[in-house]
């Protein structure tokens, strides 16, 4: 063969090679880059001519579906939320103008039967329509509206985990948002001052108080800084930084374990086993729970926030940049946390010391039924051993049974708990009223089955007597009898 056809053979073909690479690249290994320019208006138009696959609660509730408008070649199909408000979080929305959030968005791919933009080219090249997949959540509509109701309107948030699974049986956050109206009210719903748009559950930051005092003794217990019988001296207050630190009611209680502590709330009991555990060990175990990084939750990760001790800029703080780590170990000085990260808290415990990763999603089915991806528990993080998480469920138990938790006992059930009262003077939203009021718990105690944690914004109202009730009745419901 001439020698000069061959070259420009093998010119042409690499000419072809890359014209296939750079092809390849951009529609399919840049893919997420090349739908988010705003200028590309393809997956706008994408999205309305794809039946989007529906959504579903635990119990087969549809949360979410697609319809079609129009016809033939100039079918489109809008997403409807037939319970309006009761999923708004955590499943988010869905149009084509507005874009997606939450759990819309986080598994944009299954709903749109969008595996992989091979397959898609595959479906294409067969002349295949493409269809979205359902998902099956974990959420129990039951849960969600129980939740729901027992805020009664009082902007706050509850989470529900099974501790040994990490399955989310409810996530809910007041004021809730009809995800119906997001394409007619975006910009109303944006500028309301109550923030019904924002997912409490996951991205509101608060003071967890008192509840925080079960990481401590976490710390404390499983690193062997103490054991059960180990006293420290409880007074109604001491000095910690030159400013005076008091128990509730400036109640002394003398040489006191840990049990009678957390039974209590006691404190300047957890103000010095917080320095006696000190910073590094605190954070170690502060870390194995989850804190100082994003949630482990299906959920896109720019629509979670992180629990810890920020700085002034908004920045998390480490163990050496001068936190007050007698403070911190009662859940004050500049630690904020999540409902969902408390509830982690709670949910480790309740499973013997491993935390699972939470997820919302359980299955996803095609279009013909079969199921093809089902949920596998991970483990997150071993945090405590088992005598540790043993410990502290008698601790939490005797809250509920003789101490500050006493409003979340359950008829014929023992309920293991802690209160957390925190105290947010200065925050202008609350109009004067001091407290964020806690209670994370899980039951039935000895064989849980489910971990809660419940907050409630802007109260002059105990975590005893305002969020204990609710998570009361969360578990109640999810639990039964």
């Amino acid at each position: 063969m001439n020698a000069r056809i061959v070259r420009l053979f093998a010119f042409i073909t690499v000419l072809f090679a890359v014209l296939i690479g750079f092809t390849s690249y951009w529609s399919v290994f840049d893919a997420d880059n090349l739908k988010a320019e705003r200028v590309n208006k393809r997956p706008l138009f994408e999205a309305q001519q794809i039946k989007r696959g529906s959504i579903l609660a635990a119990d087969g509730t549809v949360i979410a579906r697609s319809r079609p408008t129009g016809s033939g070649a100039s079918v489109q199909y809008v997403r409807r939320y037939p319970d309006g408000p009761l999923f708004g979080h955590p499943i988010g929305y869905s149009f084509a103008e507005q874009g997606n959030s939450e759990f819309e968005q986080s598994h944009n791919a299954e709903l749109t039967g969008e595996d992989s933009e091979f397959s898609t080219l595959f479906d294409e090249i067969r002349g295949r329509e493409q269809t979205g997949h359902d998902v099956i959540t974990n959420i129990e509509p039951a849960a969600q509206q129980t939740a729901l109701d027992l805020l009664a309107g009082r902007p706050g948030a509850v989470v529900a985990i099974e501790p040994g699974t990490g399955e989310v049986k409810a996530l809910v956050s007041q004021p809730p948002y009809d995800p119906n109206l997001v394409p007619s009210s975006l910009p109303e719903l944006n500028a309301d001052p109550g923030s019904p748009l924002l997912d409490r559950a996951t991205q509101g930051q608060y003071p967890p108080g008192s509840t925080f005092k079960l990481v401590t003794a976490t710390a404390a217990l499983d690193s062997g800084k103490i054991d059960l019988d180990t006293v420290i001296d409880a007074p109604g207050t001491i000095d910690v930084q030159g400013q005076p630190l008091s128990n509730s009611g400036g109640s002394s209680f003398g040489q006191i374990d840990v049990t009678t502590a957390l039974t209590f709330s006691v404190n300047t009991f957890f103000a010095q086993l917080g320095q006696r555990v000190g910073e590094s060990t605190l954070y170690e175990y502060m870390d194995r729970y989850g804190f100082n990084s994003k949630p482990g939750i299906d959920l896109p990760p720019d629509q979670l926030s992180v629990s810890g001790v920020f700085g002034p800029d908004g920045k998390l703080l480490k163990p050496d940049d001068g936190v007050d780590i007698a403070r911190i170990a009662i859940g004050q000085e500049r630690l904020l946390a999540t409902p969902l990260q408390m509830a982690e808290v709670a949910a480790t415990i309740a499973n013997g010391g491993d935390l699972m990763r939470p997820q919302i999603w359980q299955k996803v089915r095609d279009a013909d039924g079969r199921t093809v991806d089902q949920l596998s528990p991970e483990r997150q993080s071993e945090v405590m051993s088992e005598q540790t998480a043993a410990q502290l469920t008698e601790a939490m138990k005797a809250v509920v049974n003789e101490g500050t938790g006493t409003a979340a006992a359950l008829s014929g059930i023992d309920v293991a708990g802690k209160t957390g009262t925190a105290e947010v003077p200065g925050r202008e939203e609350c109009e004067g009223l001091p407290n964020q009021a806690w209670f994370v718990g899980f039951a039935p105690a000895d064989d849980p089955r489910i971990a809660v944690a419940a907050t409630v914004e802007c109260t002059d109202g105990q975590g005893g007597t305002v969020a204990a009730p609710i998570a009361a009745g969360v578990m109640q419901t999810l639990i039964g009898g």
